[in-house]
């Protein structure tokens, strides 16, 4: 593949890292800077992508991982815990969109880590179980059961279920109360 064509079909996955990228981070620039440098790494690490595999699993687990390099780096940096230097930043008009968007991010952050990188993973970078599953370097059972939870757990934060509106499984709980107790 010419370096013109890997260039094209680098610049196609944009909008998807993007996406990925704003959710991981909670920020425009960030998420851009992050999604820069995941470009870059990716172009100057380019023969080692295989080819007739997926650009946008590679480029998605080059992300996450430059994420987690600058998380750490990030976490020893001072933090405005109290939001007070956020308090003071005008906003635009057009808060109501901008609060919803506020609350979804403010319930992703509740999510446990693993619940949320998956969650992200398939429904914002739209990578198939089997990716999300090799990405994590988990089972695709536990790829389902991670989503699973996710979603009813960002459906409970954002008030639209109360822990008792989520169904288990059926089968599983008919057993458990149909199966006699055992004496011991």
């Amino acid at each position: 593949m010419s370096d013109e064509a890997f260039g094209d079909q680098m610049v196609a996955q944009m909008p998807y890292l993007r996406a990925f990228a704003i959710s991981l981070c909670g920020s425009h620039s960030l998420a851009d800077d992050l999604v820069q440098d995941t470009l870059v790494k990716a172009w100057s690490h380019a023969d080692s992508f295989q080819p007739n595999t997926n650009l946008r699993a590679w480029l998605v687990t080059i992300l996450r991982n430059t994420y987690f390099s600058s998380y750490r780096k990030r976490s020893r940096e001072v933090q405005d815990s109290d939001n007070l230097l956020a308090q003071q930043i005008p906003v635009k008009g057009g808060q109501e969109s901008a609060l919803t968007l506020t609350d979804v991010q403010a319930a992703l952050d509740k999510l446990a880590p693993e619940h949320k990188e998956i969650l992200l993973l398939i429904g914002i970078t739209e990578l198939s179980y089997d990716e999300a599953a090799e990405i994590c370097g988990v089972a695709i059972g536990t790829v389902k059961s991670r989503l699973n939870r996710a979603r009813a757990k960002l459906a409970e934060h954002l008030g639209l279920l109360t822990p008792s509106d989520i169904d288990t499984d059926p089968t599983v709980s008919d057993l458990a109360a149909r199966r006699p107790s055992r004496a011991v």
